[in-house]
């Protein structure tokens, strides 16, 4: 299975430098569960877009210090190709503004929120276990980072987790049993070391004190990051199976 990543944003060069570009993550991640998927990587923050959805078995799409309201050139072709891949039958992952330029493409709404800035571990309900989470119940635990939401549901999305402060933290697009696409408002692909630099970063100025301190004390908690990646990569198998066998 080959994995075409949509880099949509890029880290700052010193914290990249140290813990790895959207695709090193990524790879990381999905590698501990599954050493065996290939990774294709498409500049789209760059102008680069794939030449159509069967370039890759599937896609994901990454985080970015952009917001989908900043209308950059790249985003509205970057909409249409996602829109071709669902309706062409290839998966989509979608990561933070992944999870957001998706759910905008699809019809949904994303603005920044009014609750301010979710960073650092966060605890999510599950709403709606799709078969491929398997073993999902109760609350998991992921690291996160963004101000932005998606504040209106597309109309054929189905909320698969949340919160009081992230209401529709994961979303299924179609049935939840074999979505055309799935999406994720926080970072399983992030690390506590890197978490705790961008809230550093951004500590005292964009994220108030208040907010920061804790999310760096919330660092040292368990997180269910593995099991995102394997519910991920348990989703991807099963869509390209269902394309291959179509």
């Amino acid at each position: 299975m080959r994995i075409g990543i949509l880099e949509t944003g890029k880290l700052l060069p010193a914290i990249e430098a140290e813990h790895g570009d959207y695709s090193t993550l990524f790879a990381r991640l999905f590698h501990a569960v599954d050493p065996e998927i290939g990774f294709t990587t498409f500049a789209v923050v760059d102008g680069q877009l794939p030449a159509g959805p069967d370039e890759a078995d599937g896609w994901l799409i990454t985080g970015s210090r952009h917001g989908v309201y900043d209308d950059l050139p790249w985003m509205e072709p970057l909409k249409t190709f996602l829109r071709a891949a669902v309706a062409a039958g290839r998966p989509v992952v979608g990561i933070c503004f992944g999870h957001q330029i998706l759910a905008e493409a699809m019809g949904g709404r994303v603005e920044k929120s009014d609750r301010g800035w979710g960073c650092g571990v966060q605890d999510y309900q599950v709403v709606e276990a799709a078969p491929w989470m398997q073993g999902a119940e109760g609350t998991f635990s992921t690291l996160a980072m963004h101000q932005d939401q998606v504040v209106d549901l597309p109309p054929e999305a189905r909320v698969l987790a949340g919160s009081d402060f992230c209401p529709y933290a994961a979303l299924a697009y179609g049935d939840p049993a074999a979505p055309g696409a799935v999406s994720v408002q926080f970072h399983p692909e992030f690390t506590p070391a890197l978490d705790g630099a961008l809230i550093e970063l951004r500590r005292g100025d964009a994220i108030p004190e208040a907010v920061a301190s804790p999310a760096l004390a919330s660092l040292a908690r368990r997180t269910d990051h593995l099991v995102w990646a394997d519910w991920i990569v348990q989703y991807l198998r099963q869509a390209t199976a269902r394309k291959s066998a179509a």
